[in-house]
């Protein structure tokens, strides 16, 4: 007496044709878009700056503050601290410069390393002056303490992010901001750019599967539709994307499209928490269908769907819990001041942020339809040579018959069946 078995699997984990015929014209569109607006070559803008050199602090001496200066005397403390220049023409030479006074001044110890501003034509004779902390040494400890978690963590995967971390930042130095200063369209450059450190880091972190390339697509839709809502966000609230003192110095400074730059800004800060959303839809997607090999289409997109539901609800406090610390300090001179709620929030610096929130958070949320669809058409729409209305998420519920032997008998409201993930 022989048995049959006949195991029914998901498939392997290979990239699907259907897939190629939208990943390859994207991939040599964004080679395309690399190449068109490569900046060769671009002329930085003639900015005074004065030149600023490291130091070790040898002495402080504090002393008490003249007094009859009037209103424009600057608040304290006073006094005299001796430092020795540790690069720049007078490296190893010591000299005395004044202490460091007034609002946001560095305060400074002997053996403290500071960043100090030559000053060559002051006019009290001081051609040093302390203007900071130097922090170098302590940012690297912390740079290489997160590589170290990062790997111990994740082992490869760790150390292929990591890569994938190095690609990003190459793009926003080498390409993104050279190609805004050389005159190009923020905007086309941000996609450009964004499509570049998407299809790379996606990839190189997870690897060329079925999971990664679900992901991607799903990116790739998603700032489609952030691009286009932020669009006309900007257009509609008449932002000039000039809001404060950095930006304002950036465009007397560059002959720049600062709305443009307002909506890349939008765009590439968007895309690091849509590739996380999209990852994860796509793995919770194959793993329900490792998990559930009977389910169709339709019952993977629900329950996909529904676990995307409690990642957006989260992620979306969690976007405003950042954007509140970023702007902090803003918040509360707001506040502060007492002023009227509708002026606080038409003012420019406050209806940008909220109108970034706003976008971003409408691209999250496109993000979980479009990628658990993607994923659940991918994983199973290959096995099935006919065509059947319970297999398709889109169609009315009440034009599905009723499958017992298929349909999930837990409670629908539970993402995963029990002891199943």
């Amino acid at each position: 007496m022989s048995h049959n078995h006949h195991t029914h699997t998901t498939g392997n984990d290979t990239v699907p044709r259907r897939a190629l015929w939208i990943l390859i014209p994207a991939a040599l569109a964004t080679l395309i878009g690399l190449v068109w607006l490569w900046p060769i070559d671009y002329s930085a803008a003639d900015v005074e700056h004065n030149d600023e050199y490291k130091a070790d602090v040898l002495a402080v001496n504090e002393m008490e503050c003249p007094e009859g200066q009037g209103e424009l005397a600057v608040p304290g403390p006073c006094g005299e601290v001796a430092i020795r220049l540790m690069s720049g023409p007078d490296q190893g030479k010591e000299t005395i410069v004044d202490l460091p006074s007034g609002p946001g001044a560095p305060t400074v110890d002997v053996g403290d390393s500071v960043i100090v501003m030559h000053l060559p034509g002051a006019m009290d004779g001081t051609v040093y002056h302390i203007i900071d902390h130097e922090r170098s040494s302590v940012l690297w400890a912390a740079l290489i303490a997160f590589a170290l978690a990062i790997i111990a963590f994740g082992r490869w995967k760790g150390l292929r992010s990591l890569l994938s971390l190095a690609i990003t930042f190459a793009v926003l130095l080498l390409f993104i901001i050279p190609a805004i200063l050389n005159g190009s369209s923020p905007l086309t450059v941000a996609v450009v750019g964004a499509s570049a450190i998407m299809l790379v880091s996606i990839f190189v972190t997870h690897g060329w599967n079925r999971s990664a390339t679900v992901a991607v697509l799903g990116t790739l839709s998603a700032l489609l539709v952030t691009g286009v809502l932020a669009a006309a966000a900007t257009s509609l609230a008449n932002l000039t994307g000039i809001v404060d003192e950095d930006t304002s110095n950036l465009s007397l400074n560059f002959d720049l499209d600062m709305s443009g730059l307002l909506l890349a800004g939008i765009l590439i800060g968007a895309l690091g928490v849509i590739d996380d959303i999209t990852v994860s839809q796509a793995a919770t997607v194959d793993e329900l269908a490792k998990a559930n090999p009977k389910w169709t289409i339709g019952h993977l997109f629900r329950s996909g769907t529904r676990v995307g539901t409690d990642h957006i609800t989260s992620v979306v406090n969690t976007l405003v819990l950042a954007y509140a610390g970023a702007s902090l300090p803003l918040l509360v001179l707001i506040v502060g001041s007492d002023s009227p709620v509708g002026q606080v929030l038409t003012n420019e610096l406050i209806a940008a942020e909220i109108l970034r929130s706003v976008v971003g958070t409408l691209g999250l949320i496109a993000a979980v339809p479009i990628t658990t669809y993607l994923a659940a058409v991918f994983i199973r729409k290959g096995r099935s040579s006919h065509h059947d209305p319970d297999d398709d998420p889109l169609t009315p519920p009440t034009r599905r018959r009723k499958r017992i032997s298929e349909e999930p008998s837990w409670d629908e409201d539970l993402p995963y069946p029990p002891g199943h993930l």
